[in-house]
């Protein structure tokens, strides 16, 4: 992709994929350079740096704590991807948005589609169900991506904190009753730039809502095991998970208890489904013990 793509987000997982990820031109824009608190500020920002498209990869994830910081949940998952969104359709580039399965609330029992209702259960899943729609009403070269349980060799994860917690103790309890699908950031990253670069070639098919997750069905307790056995072949610290309910792990916010998402309409797109989650499991752990022993 030879023209620059602003990405909103510096420091998350996911804005560093796109900033790694082979053959962007990607310019990362993290609190210093635009806080999407200010929202007056979002505009003026896209305008000066001119870029071919914009991705939004910068979100409130912190899930519980969203149920009393609902403000600034909205602020940053509604309000800030709104005037985003906004600024982009009146400067004719397209923007492209990363949303969440926790949009939906877990009940349907098969894999989501696009076009299901979205019926978020937690102030998180609230923010971001309120903030596709405000991108979606903006108008312009629009894309939606809504994926789960997104990890990385870096950053602050699920990956990450099982491996560390295998690290300190023997045994780490993990919730076995909810389902989904993991997915490595740097195939998240590839699949939005590919996207993105569709809708930079006017290309009406990549415009709207889409799904991507790694594929492939897991528990939490599954991607632990995994992480865990993977890491310990790998020189890591091993440990036993220990398979516990939700009921056994209670938490301020709601859990949809099966998210999976079906990315079936992006495979058309892309011409291939996205990966198992397995092998990109594998390739994120070489990445991550190469770059340093998790501990």
């Amino acid at each position: 992709m030879p023209q620059t793509v602003l990405v909103l987000g510096q420091h998350g997982q996911l804005a560093r994929a796109l900033a790694a990820a082979p053959g962007g031109s990607v310019l990362t824009y993290g609190r210093s350079r635009l806080d999407l608190n200010d929202l007056e500020a979002i505009e003026p920002a896209i305008a000066a740096a001119a870029p071919a498209a914009v991705i939004n990869a910068a979100g409130y994830t912190a899930v519980d704590k969203a149920e009393t910081e609902q403000d600034v949940a909205f602020r940053i998952n509604r309000d800030a991807p709104a005037r985003a969104a906004a600024a982009c359709a009146r400067l004719d580039i397209p923007f492209v948005h990363v949303s969440s399965d926790f949009v939906f609330d877990g009940a349907k029992g098969s894999p989501y589609v696009e076009t299901d209702a979205v019926n978020p259960a937690s102030i998180y899943g609230r923010s971001k169900a309120e903030g596709e729609a405000a991108v979606l009403s903006a108008g312009g070269r629009a894309a939606i991506i809504r994926t789960s349980w997104v990890y990385a060799a870096e950053g602050a994860n699920f990956v990450r904190t099982m491996l560390r917690l295998a690290g300190e103790r023997g045994l780490v309890r993990v919730v076995a009753d909810q389902r989904g699908r993991p997915t490595w950031a740097a195939d998240l990253a590839e699949a939005l730039l590919l996207i993105t670069s569709r809708l930079i070639g006017h290309d009406a098919a990549a415009k709207g809502l889409f799904h991507y997750s790694n594929s492939g069905d897991a528990t939490w307790a599954d991607l632990a095991e995994a992480a865990i056995t993977g890491a310990a072949q790998r020189g890591g610290t091993s440990a036993r998970v220990e398979r516990i309910t939700t009921a056994d792990y209670p938490t301020p916010a709601r859990r949809p208890v099966d998210s999976r998402l079906d990315c079936t309409r992006f495979a058309s797109l892309a011409g291939a489904p996205p990966p198992p989650w397995r092998e990109s499991l594998e390739r994120c752990l070489n990445e991550m013990f190469s770059i340093r022993p998790m501990g």
